[in-house]
């Protein structure tokens, strides 16, 4: 058990579980337990959420590897404006449109990676130029927001499976699962070697423009099923509906338990990250609702409750950064120890 509790708090994900674990109980709090809890609630903030959950678990693999891209959220675009303009203009098939949707994303994140890697154009100069690119790329295909999806589609997504599990916690489950086995391979090993110091992982025989083209390929495909599932979410096209999230995925990352600096979490960190900004945001929303129905002539704006939930971010982002110095200074430490110790041994 003591063994269990120390290997849970030396765990890259600890601060970030610690806080979603409080934000949690919190919201719990607010809404009261009853309505929480309700299935139809529990189904919404997933399946509203799920997009933001993808991209920000696709960020931290990015993250992990040493670098960081903003044009995420403009992928999610991408992929949701061509999903639905090929049918509509073309009359392509629509698992046709949803395959080549996924592709487009995949070929701007490995254009992305290529100017990296093999051009040495700095990580963010050229992300923060994607980010118009794609934007351009985005308004060009789809003007302004229109289109639709057959019913079936959006009614799928909604759907609680068994009655009680949201069909798009199966979505985050599946990719959660494909990390569980791809931190056990030899490319995992290399993600985070990668991440940790370039020069070393590179003089220690690792291939790391490969590994970091690998992981745009993985990071293009995630945003590329996150933006088929705004596309059931929203059962339309809006070719600027994730521009909001390319900063948010590194904010979520970072609180999560990820090291901007590469080499340090996992895709849990990036799970938890998201669902602190998911539950602080709603959890806002539903105090201000709770004081204005309590309080008489109280009333605020949607910019008010973006400001408190903003700062109680930054406030979260801050006790994060500490707690990730601190725990990786303490293991850093037991390192130290454990091989002064063996030296000991090998002298006596």
């Amino acid at each position: 058990m003591k063994k269990s509790l120390l290997r849970l708090k030396s765990a890259p994900y600890f601060s970030g579980l610690m806080i979603f674990l409080f934000i949690f109980a919190l919201n719990v709090v607010i809404q009261t337990p009853e309505k929480f809890f309700y299935v139809n609630n529990i189904n919404t903030i997933i399946a509203k959420n799920t997009p933001l959950i993808l991209i920000t678990m696709s960020q931290g693999l990015l993250m992990m590897s040493g670098v960081v891209d903003f044009s995420v959220g403009a992928q999610v675009s991408l992929g949701n404006v061509i999903a639905i303009m090929l049918p509509q203009t073309f009359g392509t098939p629509l698992w046709v449109s949803w395959v080549l949707a996924v592709l487009a994303c995949v070929a701007v994140s490995l254009f992305n990676g290529l100017i990296t890697t093999y051009l040495r154009i700095p990580v963010l100069l050229s992300c923060y130029a994607m980010v118009f690119v794609v934007k351009g790329l985005n308004v060009l295909i789809m003007p302004k927001p229109q289109g639709t999806v057959p019913s079936y589609i959006y009614k799928t997504y909604d759907s609680l499976l068994l009655g009680f599990l949201p069909f798009s916690a199966l979505i985050l489950a599946g990719v959660l699962l494909f990390w569980v086995y791809l931190k056990r391979t030899r490319f995992g090993r290399a993600l985070y070697a990668t991440g940790g110091n370039l020069r070393h992982a590179y003089s220690s025989g690792v291939n790391t423009s490969a590994t970091r083209m690998k992981t745009y390929l993985i990071d293009g495909v995630i945003n590329g099923i996150a933006g088929l599932c705004m596309t059931a979410m929203t059962a339309s096209g809006d070719p600027n509906a994730g521009e909001v999230y390319g900063l948010k995925t590194v904010a979520a990352c970072i609180l999560g338990g990820i090291a901007l600096s590469g080499g340090w979490g996992s895709l849990s960190c990036a799970f938890f990250g998201a669902l602190i900004l998911v539950l602080t945001q709603n959890g806002v929303s539903q105090t201000f609702n709770l004081l204005c129905r309590r309080i008489p002539g109280f009333s605020v704006t949607t910019y008010w409750q973006n400001f408190a939930s903003d700062m109680i971010i930054l406030l979260a982002l801050v006790l994060t950064v500490f707690a990730n110095r601190a725990m990786m200074n303490s293991i850093k430490q037991q390192i130290k120890y454990l091989a002064l110790r063996e030296e000991k041994k090998d002298a006596d």
